[in-house]
């Protein structure tokens, strides 16, 4: 399934093959509490259609009858500003005086624009810089320490897969979570040397991974946009994969289990392997956020929310992660999932 970035990015392309003219905006600053973060873009097109967000509502209006009364014509690409005043804030449903400053491209350069689409549909992160004073863009390699950056003059922003997910175990749940991280921008990849299971994956974008759990979290060099979940429910395959990505600089590491369960993973963890209490105690077990899920779409649902909630930092709302020891459950309870 299409991230976010791959859906504007196909959008533009089929209309300038129609010979549409559209313009690219793109959230360049905010202020206050702005309804979307800086990098958030959108397409508009010379009638008025719309692919992707920079408000979520009334800021997009405004644009469309800016589009509609020619204000967006020639090349050159401009700043514009919602929200300076209260009145205005009132006007565009900007909340508690939010401000944003938007860079607006009435004519981006589709060559460009298809080198930004190779390179995420290779599975690439890549960087566009657009330089208001020089009239150009520039399409690039991205790394995983590039951020929106914004100077009035230089904006950069970064495109594609920059966050990885890989699944442990080609299960019925992974079957549910692969297309939900997909759509929130992740490249997913999966890891089961279960002939049983992995034979019949087949979730398209997901790529299958040879090899044992422990040696794959090594080969991917995990980095701090990168995720791990446990889902095999197998210790001997779990275990293996858990006792590297904690000691990585993944944000997130996640193990499928109850209570109970994962206390036990903890223990062996803490009395066979050489990991501190600090990298034990970075272990989501139960994964996912605690929402009374019991189906795998539900539980898919729980994880990712757990995901998105400690990606932007938001976690600590939710309360910490369910790492402490704790007695079984009562018998008859089932397993705890999130």
């Amino acid at each position: 399934m299409d991230g976010p970035d791959s859906q504007l990015l196909d959008a533009a392309r089929r209309w300038a093959a129609a010979g549409h003219r559209f313009a690219l905006v793109t959230v360049a600053r905010t202020w206050g509490s702005a309804p979307r973060p800086p990098g958030a873009w959108m397409v508009l097109r010379d009638d008025g259609l719309v692919q992707g967000s920079v408000s979520g509502g009334c800021i997009e209006d405004d644009l469309i009858a800016r589009m509609g009364a020619g204000e967006f014509a020639g090349t050159a690409a401009r700043v514009a500003r919602y929200g300076v005043t209260a009145e205005e804030a009132r006007r565009f449903g900007l909340p508690c005086g939010g401000t944003l400053e938007l860079v607006i491209e009435p004519a981006p350069d589709p060559a460009g624009l298809e080198e930004l689409a190779t390179r995420i549909g290779a599975g690439q992160l890549a960087r566009r810089t657009v330089d208001l004073a020089r009239g150009s863009a520039f399409v690039g390699s991205g790394s995983p320490a590039d951020a929106v950056a914004w100077d009035g003059q230089r904006l950069v922003t970064v495109h594609g897969p920059a966050w990885r997910l890989l699944l442990i175990g080609a299960g019925q749940i992974s079957r549910f979570l692969a297309p939900l991280a997909q759509t929130l921008g992740y490249r997913v990849l999966v890891c089961d040397p279960r002939v049983e299971y992995s034979a019949e994956w087949d979730v398209a974008g997901a790529d299958l991974l040879p090899g044992m759990p422990d040696d794959v979290v090594v080969e991917l060099a995990l980095d701090p946009r990168s995720a791990v979940v446990a889902l095999t429910h197998d210790p001997r395959l779990d275990d293996l994969a858990l006792l590297e990505a904690l000691k990585s600089p993944a944000f997130y590491v996640g193990a499928l289990g109850s209570r109970a369960s994962n206390a036990s993973r903890r223990q062996r963890l803490r009395q066979y392997f050489d990991l501190t209490e600090g990298e034990i105690a970075r272990l989501h077990g139960p994964v996912g956020l605690p929402i009374g899920s019991r189906t795998p779409p539900e539980i898919a649902v729980a994880i990712v929310a757990e995901m998105t909630a400690v990606k932007n930092g938001a976690a600590a709302r939710f309360g910490p992660p369910a790492n402490a020891v704790e007695a079984p459950p009562p018998a008859g309870t089932g397993c705890r999932i999130g």
